[in-house]
């Protein structure tokens, strides 16, 4: 496997810490993994309440971590996989660079350009207090998009593309909210894996 972490960029955001690694796995090598991950991996849809009312979430998800430590978010608790050999060996390459050992990944598989994922923080109690986030992508490039909970002048687009590394640190996940809008265009899917540190 050809990795290929040294080109980094770092953004200069106030409260904040964001490093990204646009070729962090060649094209080559990203294409078989994304295949992989799009067959391999026991997707779920969960169903979202919101006022009331309950709505399928934008997108497919799947949790694998260590102990069976469960994860919530959005009044969705998913309880995690055994880590396979696939994500075993991701995270291992992206533990390389972090200097971190992550217990648990949630994956996101975004179908079209319908699928999303609203405006949040990656803030729950059970990720501490400034959570190290390693976001990995695979497939059709999205735009991430930041804003800052009080500063609306600091705003920040990032395109994620295809075998990219995207790192969130500090306190990014206090003062910053994020997300991957909707789009018109007609776009292919997206796995994204997400990985974390549960206390």
């Amino acid at each position: 496997m050809s990795l290929f972490p040294d080109e980094k960029i770092v953004f200069d955001l106030p409260d904040a810490e964001i490093e990204y690694f646009p070729n962090f796995i060649s094209t080559e090598k990203a294409n078989i993994l994304f295949e992989k991950l799009k067959t391999e991996i026991p997707w779920q849809q969960d169903t979202l309440t919101v006022y009331g009312k309950n709505h399928l979430q934008p997108r497919l998800t799947a949790l694998f971590g260590n102990e069976g430590k469960p994860y919530g978010y959005s009044n969705i608790v998913m309880q995690p996989h055994i880590w396979n050999p696939l994500l075993t060996f991701l995270k291992e390459e992206v533990e390389k660079v972090c200097q971190e050992n992550f217990t648990t990944v949630l994956l996101n598989y975004y179908r079209n350009g319908q699928d999303s994922n609203g405006w949040h923080a990656d803030n729950e109690k059970e990720l501490g207090r400034n959570p190290i986030i390693a976001s990995l992508s695979f497939g059709q490039e999205r735009v991430f998009q930041l804003k800052h909970n009080t500063i609306e002048t600091a705003k920040q687009n990032i395109v994620l593309q295809h075998g990219s590394l995207l790192l969130m640190k500090g306190t990014t996940q206090h003062f910053w909210k994020h997300q991957i809008p909707k789009t018109k265009k007609e776009i292919g899917s997206r796995i994204n894996l997400t990985f974390r540190i549960i206390k």
